[in-house]
């Protein structure tokens, strides 16, 4: 069963995040823990780890500014 990875709620008023970096390649391997991507909101920039270990699957792009909750990316 696949992980869902999100973009997820960060700070009280945070509804949405532009999607900053991929720092794993799609279909590369990632441990739980391991930094996936960073995202940017309010003038900060934070990475997001991998929940869960297996392999990366990207939904989301580079540029694209996704509302909280929204799905970026599988680990399966």
């Amino acid at each position: 069963m696949a992980t869902e990875i999100r973009i997820p709620k960060i700070g009280i008023s945070m509804t949405e995040a532009t999607l900053s970096e991929w720092l794993v390649a799609d279909g590369a391997a990632v441990e739980a823990g391991t930094p996936l991507y960073a995202i940017e909101m309010d003038k900060s920039t934070n990475e997001v780890d991998a929940p869960a270990s297996g392999t990366l699957k990207i939904l989301g792009e580079v540029g694209e500014v996704y509302e909280v909750g929204t799905l970026v990316a599988t680990i399966e």
